[in-house]
């Protein structure tokens, strides 16, 4: 009959947009290099909370890891040593740590360019002058710049914390290539970065014992910081808006209400009207 013939219509056609959407889903779902690559686990940060800040100490810890370790083969070419006062620095030490680096400026009155000692306003300087430069004293990978890698990669600082202490022997059966080294947390399982963290590598300011797992703790920290640096400002604004949030919505519950009472307590009834006479 017709209508059975709609409903089998309307039957394929729901059956069709199910299968599309999920189709959609499966594509829309990331897709890793190799079945042997580990996910990062979750690590219970500090910061993860809903009112959360950033470990300050932490942060300025990590500061020194990436200036003393890291920097030598990664930029940070958005992140400028202004950023730094209030969060891990005083003015005066930020103004020293920018003071130690050669920032080419000009030109001159003679029209030539010159070297100047760094200020608040410059950025982290580049370890290399070019893409292709970092290339070649990499095995031809260039390293990635660390401005906002937390960010960018898929399981942000758990996935660098592990990726940083995750460096093992490859197993059995498993080749990796002359200069690549074995983690299990990078895609495809082979990495050209060497090793970076080891114990003792450095020696904290603060007395904080440095090993591997603290060093990979801290570095990973201040990225999430130059990753999101308003991270403590957006939760300050949340705590100050909330309170007025709550305000708003109880007041207008109170309106509602008020306003609806009379619509939703009100009783229609319908009386037959008694028929009209007509004289002649």
């Amino acid at each position: 009959s017709r209508w059975l013939q709609l409903g089998r219509r309307a039957a394929l056609a729901a059956g069709a947009l199910g299968a599309g959407s999920g189709a959609a889903l499966y594509l829309s779902t990331p897709a890793f290099a190799t079945e042997l690559t580990l996910h990062s686990s979750h690590l219970p940060w500090s910061h993860n909370g809903w009112f959360s800040s950033l470990d300050a100490a932490s942060v300025r810890r990590g500061y020194f890891v990436f200036k003393q370790v890291c920097a030598a083969c990664h930029s940070m070419k958005f992140i400028a040593y202004r950023h730094l006062v209030g969060v891990c620095l005083t003015e005066e030490e930020a103004k020293a740590e920018a003071a130690e680096i050669q920032v080419q400026d000009g030109p001159d009155e003679t029209g030539q360019m010159f070297e100047r000692p760094g200020k608040l306003s410059d950025f982290f300087p580049n370890p290399y002058p070019n893409v292709e430069a970092a290339k070649a004293a990499n095995g031809g990978a260039a390293p990635p710049d660390l401005s906002f890698i937390v960010a960018a990669r898929h399981g942000g600082a758990d996935y660098l914390f592990h990726l940083l202490t995750g460096y093992m022997d490859p197993p059995a059966g498993r080749l990796v290539g002359e200069g690549l080294y074995y983690n299990p947390y990078f895609p495809g399982g082979a990495i050209a970065m060497a090793q970076a963290l080891y114990n003792e590598i450095i020696e904290y300011e603060d007395g904080t014992p440095a090993t591997q797992s603290q060093l990979a703790k801290d570095v990973a920290t201040f990225l999430t910081f130059t990753s999101e640096m308003e991270h403590d400002d957006r939760k300050r604004i949340a705590l100050k808006v909330l309170p007025w949030t709550l305000v708003l919505v109880a007041c207008s519950w109170f309106a509602k209400r008020h306003v609806f009472t009379y619509l939703k307590s009100r009783k229609i009834a319908y009386k037959n009207r008694p028929p009209r006479k007509f004289y002649t």
